[in-house]
């Protein structure tokens, strides 16, 4: 079993090298001909010393006096086979780091791409520092052979070269070249087979200890809030430690043969001379051959050693690669259309749900997934404002994911001005609709950035336009560099409120047609989000924002009442529309909601009030609430 383990790993890990070949072969041939000519030098030199000191040192000795011009020849022949190998090193290095370094940017991008283009649903099952894993150790630990693989290409050449050079020289001394080189090659066989099991392993733990130490980090308020700092130490602690155990059993491992790999090459170079001084007396082999042969399996003791770290470093290679390919083979992407709308006449967008089914995938195979929503049907007219209301659970952040096309339906269609959002292109979705999450998500830049994102034509003006509309342009106008405030990561120099409102003006700077949000002024005060949405539904709220059709996630009364229709959903359908008004009167579980709902935030207002300030409301503006 370990015999068949370990050629399956050699092979798995020789088609890793061809992949890598296959895809830079003109780096690759740049090195591996440096390679060969420092292979090609390393014998040639062996010749010329043994030449030197044969043709030269030895009748030099014997006449007691020294050829200058015989001296000065060795001298230059020494002098030009050191430049080539210097030239040879220089290729062999720099194709080498050129093909590797090349080889891991291109795979963090595919892996990065991979992950954009998968549903959320495969990175619900997948943990975050796993993720990030891949995208660094794995892509690293995959190609991590490619640094030594010309060096060893060219050894393999050398390596022929050098016994045919000693059956040419004499077969006695071939015959010990014959038993050492096959000797390293067999006790790098067994490196590698009592290697794999650790460098997998090694490799499975790094990943784990990412992802327990990102889970503790970006859990950080819960694990402070809750005192779990001491478990949540000793769980790193306890993952970090089993990685280290066993980087140390890897180390350990090379601490045995790296000595015994060392130590071959030195015992070939003994027998040598054993069997040459026998070899000289009997008058087989001259005095400059022998130096010839002693000095080429002194200089072939590190070259060698570079096939060893191929092989070393396959098991290594196997394990991230395959990683990286689960990533890349994952299925589950949704493919794009190739229908644009015309954002540019169209006025807001008409959003439409026809007979949408939908159930998450299990987290187990061979399990039958839960179904989330069923026969849910309803419109947002152009230009009107739909509240989205129901208990937790009954679907209503699954219908904001589906209007933006998250994820797709198992059954019905979502469309957009009558256009099923499957058939769309990318930038056309992106273009239509904006989604503003429950939670909101700041990236650790600017201001500016935060809101523009690089996008073509979101100037400054059109960034404090998303603002006013957004009721931020207040506290942005009052933080230290305006725009260019730098925000921390994931906003934290900012309140909650002041976080949704900033992920408000994102999307709206990008002036959809389509605007879903939700639950995404949870943490505003009520009477800056009516204010909000009262900006929203004008046509003439912001000069160069269009107006655009409103999908609101809403628990607020106060909010619910500013919606043209009230959608109420139960366990995962849609049980009632109409009036916030006529909601009330009709629908009793919709009444007993809406009221436990302003109760608890009559509540939280009294235990901690909303740390944003209390902007008034557009004049003429009044807000009918039902008691």
């Amino acid at each position: 079993m370990a015999s068949k383990t370990s050629r399956d790993v050699l092979g798995r890990g020789l088609g890793v090298l061809r992949q890598a070949i296959r895809e830079q072969p003109r780096i690759f041939v740049v090195a591996v001909v440096g390679s060969v000519l420092f292979g090609s030098m390393v014998i040639v030199s062996a010749y010329v010393v043994g030449a030197v000191v044969g043709d030269v040192v030895v009748p030099a000795i014997g006449r007691g006096e020294v050829a200058t011009g015989t001296l000065a020849l060795a001298a230059a022949a020494l002098f030009g086979i050191s430049v080539l190998r210097v030239v040879g090193i220089f290729g062999r290095r720099l194709g080498a780091g050129y093909m590797q370094y090349r080889l891991q940017a291109a795979y963090r991008r595919r892996v990065t791409r991979r992950y954009l283009d998968l549903p959320l649903s495969w990175h619900h099952r997948n943990a975050t520092g796993t993720l990030l894993s891949n995208a660094n150790s794995d892509v690293e630990a995959a190609w991590y052979p490619i640094a030594p693989l010309p060096f060893a290409v060219g050894t393999l050449v050398m390596l022929v070269g050098a016994i045919v050079s000693l059956f040419v020289t004499d077969w006695a001394l071939a015959l010990v070249g014959l038993a050492v080189f096959p000797a390293l090659f067999a006790l790098n066989v067994v490196y590698s087979r009592r290697m794999a099991p650790r460098q997998a392993r090694a490799q499975r733990l790094r990943a784990e200890v990412s992802g327990i130490a990102h889970e503790s980090f970006d859990g950080a308020l819960v694990v402070k809030t809750m005192g779990r700092e001491a478990q949540e130490t000793a769980r790193f602690a306890g993952r970090a430690g089993e990685l280290r155990d066993a980087l140390i059993s890897v180390g350990r491992l090379r601490g045995v043969f790296d000595p015994l790999l060392e130590t071959l090459p030195s015992l070939g170079t003994l027998a040598v001379l054993v069997v040459g001084a026998y070899r000289l007396r009997q008058g087989a082999v001259s005095v400059t051959e022998l130096v010839s042969v002693a000095f080429l399996f002194t200089v072939l003791a590190f070259p060698v050693r570079a096939i060893g770290w191929v092989l070393a470093e396959l098991p290594r290679s196997v394990a991230g690669w395959d990683r990286l390919r689960r990533v890349l083979d994952a299925t589950g992407e949704m493919p794009y259309g190739q229908r644009v709308l015309d954002a540019a006449t169209s006025g807001p967008a008409t959003l439409a749900f026809a007979d949408v089914h939908f159930s998450y995938p299990p987290a187990e195979e061979h399990q039958p997934g839960a179904q989330v929503l069923g026969e849910v049907g309803f419109t947002v007219p152009a230009g009107r404002t739909v509240a989205l209301v129901g208990p937790t659970g009954a679907g209503k952040s699954t219908i904001a994911s589906l209007a933006v096309r998250l994820v797709d339906p198992d059954s019905g269609a979502v469309a957009l001005d009558g256009v099923d959002v499957r058939e769309l292109t990318a930038a056309s979705l992106a273009g239509t609709v904006a989604l503003v999450a429950q939670v909101p998500f700041v990236f650790d830049d600017t201001v500016r950035a935060n809101i523009a994102l690089d996008r073509p034509g979101i100037d400054d003006e059109a960034v404090w336009a998303a603002l006013r509309l957004a009721e931020a342009d207040g506290f942005v106008s009052a933080l230290p560099d305006g725009l260019d405030t730098m925000v921390g990561e994931r906003g934290t120099s900012l309140s909650g409120g002041q976080r949704q409102r900033l992920t408000l003006a994102r999307a709206l700077a990008g002036r959809p047609r389509l605007l879903v949000l939700d639950d995404a002024t949870s943490a505003v005060d009520p009477r800056v989000e009516a204010a909000i949405l009262a900006g929203l539904r004008s046509s003439a709220a912001e000069p160069g924002v269009p107006a655009a059709s409103i999908l609101v996630v809403a628990y607020r009364r106060a909010t619910i009442a500013l919606a043209d229709e009230v959608i109420y959903v139960e366990q995962g359908r849609v049980v009632a529309r109409g009036t916030h008004t006529e909601l009330l009167a009709t629908v009793p579980g919709y009444a007993d909601l809406v009221t436990a709902y302003e109760q608890a935030e009559v509540d939280r207002a009294q235990e901690r009030p909303y740390e944003d300030e209390v902007a008034p409301l557009p004049s003429g503006l009044e807000i009918e609430v039902d008691r």
